[in-house]
């Protein structure tokens, strides 16, 4: 029986972000390191893939009603791995503020650090805060950003397959360590880019980080089709999951790729209660945590509307999305969010509810059968490659999960039992990589010129 990985994000107080606020809550545990390891650990017993963690840079207004981004994932996962031995992590970094040499050498000696564990999630930032925060007066414009983002990846790619097999000697009688013409340098001049030079230390046990890519616009579907290992992704309605995933693994193929060779996993926000009472008791307290004006801000942002017109109560139609005067600001999460008012007319606050407070993700509220039971109808129906887990109260549904429902889904033969090897790579079911080969892709492949909608 084919079987699903599960990733389990780590954003604390959870995906309803005012969840800090119910009782027995520490608002400090965002900035807790500890904490996180106690996670991981979690994690690790259910033998759960990864953990995940989203980040972006800058600090905009929500933090007064809020936390925003915490920790630097790649500094906080060199720390929480290094209590675990299986379990991977996914961090999430900007090709938008950043340069490619700085982010290859830290992936890949995250990688090192965690025994080939590691993933890194290249993501564009389109947020005037962050803009500001780094000396521009705005951000880019999108087609800009994606195709910055994938020579970003060409030139990380590059870096870390500079070196091939053998080029460490270390032989002490000639004094030989490196065998220099073993090592590759890159060579790249583009529209965003100059980078001469080679990476100081050899490739990790899984070779590379895996790559990971979350954006849903032409561009970052031609970036995920290019590049990706795994696209993460957001779906409201069970056929347009299945038809995105169809359509990302057709674009790989068209790009030269093996199609199975690219995982879908689904973000799916995850409430766990014991009856149905209790289901309906815990939505109603998160939903009471979230400001639903300001809510109503962020849906008009995801949906292109403007945001005076809204308030709670709006009632959104399929005809209000097609003359929309702005562009989304996600074009995943519209597309996630548009397939679900296509059934019918969604109020704002229905549209909270469903997403975990309107970000644009699924939310899944149920006992662990009811659960379990989901997970499996949409991987059947195929829907995606497996799921990220993102609890709807990270104090409570984390662990609610990793014990209640892991549990139900090994035993329906749905996820693995223990890990399958010692990389993050290897548990995927990625394939090995052959040196040079993404040297050479990167090398050969053109910079996108997708337009952006």
């Amino acid at each position: 029986m084919s079987t699903f990985h599960l990733n389990l994000s780590l954003m604390t107080p959870g995906h309803f972000r005012g969840a800090w606020r119910l009782p027995g809550r520490d608002p400090l545990a965002w900035v807790d390191v500890n904490r996180y390891r106690e996670l991981a650990r979690i994690a690790e017993e259910a033998k759960i893939h990864a953990v995940f963690l989203g980040d972006s840079p800058g600090l905009g207004g929500s933090i007064a009603a809020h936390p925003e981004s915490g920790l630097e994932p790649t500094v906080l996962f060199a720390d929480v791995l290094a209590g675990t031995k299986h379990l991977g992590a996914i961090a999430t970094s900007s090709s938008t503020y950043n340069s490619p040499y700085n982010l290859a050498r830290r992936y890949l000696a995250l990688d090192h650090v965690t025994g080939g564990r590691s993933a890194f999630n290249v993501v564009t930032t389109f947020a005037p805060h962050s803009a500001a925060a780094f000396g521009y007066p705005t951000a880019p414009e999108k087609a800009q950003r994606y195709r910055r983002a994938d020579e970003f990846a060409r030139v990380v790619l590059s870096l870390w397959d500079g070196w091939d097999d053998g080029a460490v000697v270390g032989d002490p009688v000639s004094g030989r360590f490196v065998d220099p013409s073993r090592i590759e340098r890159v060579e790249h001049e583009g529209e965003f880019f100059r980078v001469s030079g080679a990476l100081s230390v050899p490739p990790s046990p899984q070779r590379r980080p895996v790559l990971v890519q979350a954006g849903g616009s032409p561009g970052g579907l031609e970036l995920a089709a290019n590049w990706a290992d795994v696209v993460f992704t957001a779906g409201q309605d069970l056929n347009e999951a299945v038809a995105f995933r169809a359509d990302t693994k057709r674009r790989a193929a068209e790009a030269g790729r093996d199609p199975g060779q690219i995982l879908t996993s689904l973000g799916v926000i995850v409430l766990v209660a014991d009856t149905d009472e209790e289901v309906r008791r815990r939505i109603d307290e998160l939903v009471n945590t979230t400001d639903l004006q300001a809510a109503a801000t962020g849906v008009a942002a995801q949906l292109g509307l403007e945001a005076d017109t809204l308030d709670p109560d709006s009632l959104i139609t399929i005809e209000a999305l097609e003359s929309a005067p702005h562009p989304p600001a996600s074009a995943g999460f519209f597309r996630s969010t548009r397939a679900l008012i296509a059934a019918g007319p969604r109020t704002v606050r229905d549209l909270v509810t469903r997403s975990g407070g309107g970000a644009g993700h699924r939310l899944l509220a149920g006992t662990p059968e009811q659960i379990a039971d989901n997970l499996e109808g949409w991987f059947r129906a195929g829907a995606a490659d497996g799921f990220t887990i993102m609890p709807a109260d990270t104090a409570v549904d984390f662990e609610g999960f990793a014990r209640q429902v892991v549990p139900l889904l090994q035993s329906r033969g749905l996820f693995q039992q223990d890990y399958a090897g010692t990389t993050l790579r290897e548990n995927l079911g990625l394939a090995p990589l052959v040196p040079g080969t993404d040297r050479q892709r990167a090398t050969a492949h053109p910079t996108t010129n997708a337009k952006e909608g």
